[in-house]
């Protein structure tokens, strides 16, 4: 029994260490404590030269195979009724936690002591002390799917070192656990452990499983930037803030938390997020291009007004409706003639509408179409530009209908039927207009008058599938300009 109140300082001693060096750290921790009980039988072993009986290193009867009478704790299971096991835990990354702790306990020989000379007659029958301290990585396995809640398996690995009235050996281990959370920071802790001892030479150093059963306290954090709230329940742990607002700040004051404030820095009511309204158009101050004066939203809070939907300071009239085109002020007719100089190509001369403004070109109908028929006798040699004879004549009687009509301009057109390729035949009806063209301008029309355009087969005036057709299609038109 004095080995064992040994055993029971040196186990005091280590937590308070732990303790000490866990309330020097700025991290998680965890403190677990509770009962721990030792079986040998399990793992089938009753010390070397023990028969039944004699000496058996469990708490009753013979050793078992291989997890035989796993939870019979009443003849097997060797326990304190106190507080025997005692961890100190710190969270590394990952749902890995790192773990020191110390158990002791009372390990109850039956029997004649049989372990050789060095025991012998020394525990016939009695108790022999158990001290073992470790460390251990638990691994959370609901961390695989990001999960965290009151229910937590863990997977164990570790190892430390064991004492049997104070013979000593390493051992290994490997097991499961159980945290389930009754509070954010206090959990019931059930674990199991198989410890393989290093030393097999030596029948107390046998393996053997260990059971835990206690509360796992959380304690510890950090705060970062001094507002009273930890870093882990701190929705802004760089930040100093507010109690109500989980640790984020309101730097204005106005009830409304810094990260859905639009204004952090000014006060503004809710409506408007947190921003104010100085001209009270609806529009903060902060998206109002005229935070002083009533506006419109489209003109992002500057007015217009006129209305007529250019906002003043890009209307030169802003007091009289005007289109945009003319910046905002009304178009000027200067002619008087009821068409807006915008519109009007004869903008100081009264002309119709029909010829944009324009006075008409002084032309009858009748000299229009005197002009058409003779276009339409305008013949050229075959796949050239060179005119027929008797074709100038007809050009004669146009030269004479133009300078009788001097006002009038006029549009030649080429065209060709639908023979020969695209290119070519484009070509050509831009060359027959330009012949045409230039024979007028050379008897006297001013080139200011015409312009030409080869359309080759683009806009046939008749089928292009029978020889007369084609001829039709084969054509200069003279139209006037409108």
């Amino acid at each position: 029994m004095r080995n064992l109140k040994i055993a029971l300082m040196a186990l005091l001693i280590f937590v308070g260490m732990t303790n000490m060096n866990a309330q020097d750290k700025n991290h998680p921790w965890a403190i677990n404590f509770g009962i721990n009980a030792i079986d040998f039988h399990p793992t089938g072993w009753a010390g070397s030269d023990a028969t039944e009986g004699e000496g058996n290193l469990t708490d009753h009867g013979n050793p078992g195979g291989f997890g035989d009478e796993f939870f019979n704790l009443e003849d097997h299971y060797n326990y304190l009724p106190t507080i025997s096991s005692v961890s100190v835990g710190r969270y590394l990354a990952g749902g890995l936690t790192l773990e020191v702790g110390a158990n002791i306990n009372k390990i109850t020989v039956v029997g004649n002591s049989t372990y050789g000379s060095m025991y012998q007659n020394e525990h016939n029958p009695g108790d022999l002390a158990f001290l073992s301290v470790g460390a251990l990585l638990k691994y959370n396995v609901l961390s695989l799917f990001g999960s965290e809640g009151w229910f937590q398996p863990y997977l164990i690995a570790g190892g430390g070192y064991n004492w049997i009235d104070w013979e000593g050996a390493g051992m290994v281990s490997g097991g499961l656990g159980l945290d389930l959370w009754m509070h954010k920071n206090v959990a019931l802790n059930v674990q199991s452990q198989y410890k393989h001892v290093l030393a097999d030479t030596d029948p107390y150093f046998r393996p053997y499983f260990q059971h835990n059963l206690g509360l796992s306290v959380r304690f510890g954090g950090k705060d970062s930037d001094g507002d009273g709230i930890y870093d882990k329940d701190d929705a802004c742990p760089n930040t100093f803030g507010l109690l109500e607002f989980d640790g984020c700040p309101d730097t204005d004051g106005d009830g409304i938390i810094d990260s859905k404030d639009d204004c952090p820095l000014v006060a503004g009511p809710v409506e408007f997020n947190g921003c104010p309204d100085t001209d009270g158009d609806g529009i903060i101050d902060k998206k109002d291009d005229c935070p002083k004066v009533p506006g419109l939203a489209k003109f992002n809070g500057c007015p217009d007004t006129d209305g007529d939907g250019i906002m003043d300071s890009k209307d030169d009239c802003p007091n009289v409706p005007g289109p945009k085109a003319n910046k905002g002020c009304p178009w000027p007719d200067t002619d008087g003639d009821g068409i807006l100089d915008k519109d009007d190509k004869c903008p100081k001369v009264a002309g119709l509408a029909e010829y944009n403004g324009c006075p008409p070109p002084i032309i009858t109908e009748e000299a229009e179409k005197m002009i058409d028929m003779h276009a339409k006798t305008i013949y050229f040699n075959t796949a050239k530009s060179t005119f027929k004879p008797g074709v100038t004549e007809k050009l004669d009687a146009i030269v004479a209908i133009m300078k009788e009509h001097p006002r009038a301009n006029f549009m030649i057109e080429g065209h060709t039927d639908s023979q020969g390729g695209n290119v070519y035949n484009q070509g050509l009806s831009q060359r027959r207009a330009n012949a045409v063209l230039k024979y007028l301008e050379s008897h006297g029309i001013a080139a200011s008058r015409l312009s030409h355009a080869g359309f080759g087969e683009e806009y046939p005036v008749a089928t292009n599938k029978t020889a007369a057709g084609r001829a039709l299609n084969r054509r200069v038109e003279i139209n006037l300009k409108k």
